[in-house]
């Protein structure tokens, strides 16, 4: 399934040399010599066969929005850790967040992640920072960042209060064409993050965050965006009101983008009732309306990229009070079944819809070489049995924050291969 052409059909694949060299509807072994002839391939290279019946072969999965914590919160998660549970997910492309320690607001912070990176199976980019220190009050640099390997910017963690601030790096934005990604909660309005203030006051007396809060700020971005005609990306979008201020928005630019996360279309805020700190995030879990909206914004094209957040954090951090806890699960190996589960098999969105936005849509964000299946691109794939059931238990991440343990998923990834190697294989 190639979500670039929209084609789907019966064929073998021939890898060589980090390039798919050959796409057949069937490849005889009596082709293999002229193949060699062209590509200059010596005859006494080894031949692997994967027989992929019964499976989707499609572009490996782009995830633009996921913390690996690294520098600063290896206990969390590192790139090596992080990589590994890409890989199990589908993954062969991820996109880091800035929010690490030191933050990525410097060269030399993303020399380091870029060569980590390097030595992991997977392809591992990085944002930038919108602002030096995440302190939300003087753009970096951008273009010494974007130089030094940055594919984007984001200050995620922490919201651009300063409506000045937001021009000023979508003037850039245009200038470089790069995207913005915003996380849009006014902090001013939360009491406790992570919580919807509904079920905040109804099950724990506790004051939450109130849908206002990302209401307000996507308003006022998405006019920000059109008067300066930026580039910009709302992160994890949670109410049925900023979708709404989204489609509108869509009318009238091409550059406005927005995320949504597997949890927010397959969970509401009634699963912190039995999962507890393991369903705190940022945004928070709200009403089923607004879970529906995020389902209607994928199928109608209003939310154009699933993105997980994923967000690793200790069982230690995690089993502290519901007030205390950090807010934040983990995504990448649940991601791919989760739209299986709750958008193709109820008939929600195409097989075809997911993968666009779950690898083509995510690599024209980034200006990345994915999300396609064609001769000469990129030997980046991912083979998965859509049918086959699992029960989520174990994960290859380094935590285990995830509020889906125990539930049985359609969709198992059998193979992830990147860079023309095998990164992941279920039969290990």
């Amino acid at each position: 399934m190639d979500p670039q052409s929209e084609w789907e059909g019966i064929a073998d694949i021939l890898i060589y040399n980090q390039k798919i060299i050959a796409l057949e509807p069937e490849l005889s072994l009596e082709q293999i010599p002229e193949i060699q002839k062209k590509y200059q391939i010596s005859p006494k290279e080894v031949l692997e066969v994967i027989d992929a019946k019964g499976c989707i072969v499609a572009p490996g999965l782009v995830d633009i929005h996921v913390h690996f914590r690294d520098p600063g919160f290896t206990h969390k998660e590192d790139i090596e850790t992080g990589a590994k549970g890409a890989a199990r997910g589908g993954f062969t492309t991820v996109v880091l967040m800035a929010n690490t320690n030191p933050v990525v607001d410097n060269a030399q912070t993303i020399e380091y992640i870029i060569k980590k990176g390097e030595n992991t199976p997977i392809h591992i980019k990085t944002c930038a920072t919108v602002t030096l220190g995440m302190k939300g009050q003087t753009i970096v640099d951008m273009e010494n960042l974007l130089k030094a390997g940055a594919v984007g910017f984001t200050d995620d963690g922490i919201p651009l209060l300063e409506a000045l601030i937001v021009e000023k790096a979508l003037v850039l934005s245009r200038q470089h064409q790069v995207p913005i990604s915003l996380h849009e909660e006014n902090s001013r309005l939360i009491t406790n993050n992570g919580i919807n203030s509904d079920i905040a006051k109804r099950e724990f007396e506790l004051a939450g965050s109130p849908r206002e809060a990302e209401i307000e700020l996507v308003k006022r971005d998405l006019e920000i965006a059109i008067r300066t005609e930026g580039i910009l990306n709302i992160q994890h979008i949670s109410t049925a009101e900023a979708i709404e201020l989204v489609r509108q928005a869509k009318k009238l630019s091409s550059n406005i983008h927005a995320e949504a996360a597997p949890h927010h279309f397959s969970l509401t805020q009634e699963a912190l009732l039995t999962h507890g700190t393991l369903a705190k995030m940022n945004p928070p879990l709200r009403l089923e309306p607004d879970r529906q909206a995020v389902i209607e914004g994928l199928a109608d094209g209003t939310l154009d990229i699933i993105a997980t957040d994923h967000a690793p954090h200790s069982s230690d951090e995690k089993n502290k009070s519901l007030t205390e806890a950090p807010s934040g699960i983990i995504g990448l190996e649940t991601s791919l079944s989760l739209g299986i589960s709750y958008l193709v098999k109820p008939k929600r969105l195409t097989m075809m819809a997911l993968l666009q936005k779950m690898s083509l849509n995510p690599s024209r964000l980034y200006h990345l070489e994915a999300g396609f299946i064609k001769v000469d691109g990129p030997a980046d794939l991912v083979i998965f049995n859509p049918d086959k059931k699992r029960v989520v238990k174990e994960f290859a991440s380094k935590s285990n924050n995830s509020p889906f343990i125990g539930e049985t998923l359609d969709g198992v990834v059998e193979y992830t291969i990147c860079k023309g190697k095998i990164a992941y294989s279920a039969e290990e």
